[in-house]
């Protein structure tokens, strides 16, 4: 089953009582392990397992085994290593996690939000680096829908070199969507995801459209009664709108594909090559990254992103740089500020996001709209870029949650970043 399938399927099993992460870490398990493995420790794509918790955690850091993917290559220049400045009492931090009278340690927090791998940045240097798990040094992790605001960068990118109009009617720049519900949106609206579809991502509804985008971009073989669209692109040729454009900030999978198309036909190039031509290949990454992809070839930009640790936190140091990389302007400075101003309240205050009072979304990044000016890439599971400007501060969190919602970390994992943040602030 493709990963946006299994991904899905996670978040509609009901609430269970999972294993704590000391508990649920692979080594006690087995899985993979042997030539060959034991039939009892295989886990499958065909069936599900290899995505069900506790196998999960295994999983993220292997997904290059399971599903074809695509490669988003680093060069052959050598890497360039980050600085180190290690803290060691940032562990004993302590915060209180929203809703809850008890403080916790920021190690603690590790712990609780299944945490794989987490780097903190400060001032370009690292503060703080650990891995769990499965996660190692060497490794690429999955990094589910945080994949998303690598497109909306690009997206920003191109706006701001003139090389894409968001004020344009997305058919302008792919023809096969014009009888779609892409078919009057902007695309701008699809950056924002403010676009007005008839598209349920209802998790629980087995008939809901979800299902039907996840079997089109399944790269293995389809079953011999299928006869719906082959490929991601093909699928969003079948969306139909419902309701008007630009009103409303409704976060669908399916507008992170589009703009992916949007991008590719932009530019002649595919996302993987122009993401490692712009970026990957120019900011000393130590490891090429990847995309699962459909039958196709074509890279899944709404959540089939792999990469390490480390290359993560030069992307988000990147972003914190407003696209200038070791005094070289890579991109526009304009692109970041443009994510930065945040998009429109009202929007998102119509989405469903109560636990996300204030908040908003633009060029597929979420901005906190706190005092220091935060925002943060977000995937399932726990994946997560946070920037915080004012504390010249970049964190990458890569976990494995039981749980795919972020709702299930956030009530930690939101506080711990301030506090980190404040703790930063005040040290010279």
């Amino acid at each position: 089953m493709a990963l946006c399938f299994l991904t899905l399927q996670v978040m509609a099993q009901h609430k269970n009582e999972f294993l704590k992460a000391r508990e649920s870490e692979p080594d006690n398990f087995g899985w993979m392990k042997g030539f060959p493995p034991p039939e009892d420790k295989v886990l499958h794509t065909w069936d599900g397992s290899f995505f069900e918790f506790p196998a999960i955690r295994w999983s993220v850091v292997h997904m290059r085994e399971m599903l074809p993917t695509v490669r988003v290559s680093r060069g052959l220049n050598a890497p360039i290593p980050f600085g180190y400045a290690l803290d060691k009492a940032m562990d004993a931090i302590t915060f209180q996690p929203q809703g809850y009278q008890e403080q916790m340690t920021w190690e603690a927090s590790l712990w609780k939000c299944y945490t794989d791998g987490i780097i903190v940045l400060h001032k370009g240097k690292v503060v703080y680096e650990r891995y769990f798990s499965e996660l190692t040094e060497s490794d690429v992790h999955a990094v589910m829908s945080l994949t998303k605001s690598l497109n909306g960068t690009l997206a920003a990118i191109l706006v701001a070199e003139g090389t894409l109009d968001e004020n344009k009617p997305v058919p302008f720049y792919v023809p096969e969507l014009k009888n779609s519900a892409y078919g009057d949106a902007t695309v701008r609206q699809v950056m924002d995801m403010t676009t007005a579809l008839k598209y349920s991502e209802d998790y629980a509804d087995p008939k809901a459209d979800i299902w039907v985008f996840s079997s089109a971009g399944n790269p293995l073989p389809k079953p011999a009664d299928y006869k719906g669209p082959v490929g991601y692109y093909a699928y969003l040729e079948t969306v139909q709108k419902q309701g008007e454009h630009g009103q409303i900030f409704a976060y669908k999978t399916v507008n992170a594909d589009a703009l992916g198309w949007i991008i590719a036909k932009a530019t002649g190039k595919s996302v993987n090559e122009l993401l490692s031509e712009r970026i990957w290949s120019k900011t000393g990454m130590e490891q090429d990254a990847f995309y699962q992809v459909d039958s196709k070839g074509i890279a899944f930009t709404g959540g089939g992103f792999n990469a390490g640790l480390r290359d993560l936190a030069r992307f988000g140091e990147l972003i914190r740089n407003k696209g200038n990389w070791q005094g070289e302007q890579l991109f526009p400075a304009q692109a970041v500020d443009d994510i930065q101003k945040g998009g429109s309240k009202e929007a998102f205050a119509k989405s469903g996001h109560p636990e996300l009072k204030g908040w908003t979304y633009r060029n597929m990044w979420w901005m906190t709209q706190n005092e220091n000016g935060a925002y943060a890439a977000r995937g399932v599971h726990g994946q997560t870029i946070y920037i915080d400007p004012a504390a010249e501060m970049v964190i990458v969190r890569l976990a494995s949650h039981p749980v795919a919602a972020n709702s299930a970390n956030d009530a930690y994992s939101l506080p711990a970043y301030q506090a980190i943040a404040d703790y930063l602030m005040k040290k010279k």
